[in-house]
């Protein structure tokens, strides 16, 4: 299986400014564990995620004021639509993150997370013997 076979294609974007629970409302809406942030002043999107809304709630600061802009990872990581499920899940293990944003032809066509890649193993079963 290749990444497009298992990605989401409907991706969330939130704006910077959005507060966290604006985001948060946004993805619990969508079922998903995170958010595109499309701020034109930076040339690439970045990301914001479940893990970076936790980690603002337990230093105690208050989802109702916090920007997206204060928690969100610079950048994101890429993957293309043709990796395999197997590369794109080493890819996630090795920097430890979750969501791989797809790009094809320089455009977002979708989003990966583990989520996804369990749920197609868990359906299809693992198609290769890749090792670590």
């Amino acid at each position: 299986m290749q990444v497009r076979d298992g990605m989401s294609e409907v991706v969330l974007t939130v704006g910077p400014s959005h507060t966290l629970r604006e985001a948060a409302a946004k993805m619990t809406e969508r079922g998903i564990g995170a958010a595109l942030v499309n701020d034109d002043e930076l040339p690439v999107p970045c990301i914001v995620t479940e893990r970076d809304i936790l980690g603002s709630i337990g230093r105690g600061e208050d989802p109702d004021k916090e920007p997206v802009s204060a928690h969100m990872s610079e950048g994101v990581v890429a993957a293309s639509p043709e990796w395999s499920l197997e590369h794109a899940a080493a890819e996630m293990s090795t920097r430890g993150i979750r969501h791989l944003v797809v790009f094809e032809a320089g455009d977002v066509i979708g989003m990966l997370s583990m989520r996804d890649i369990v749920k197609s193993w868990t359906t299809t079963g693992a198609t290769s013997g890749l090792t670590p």
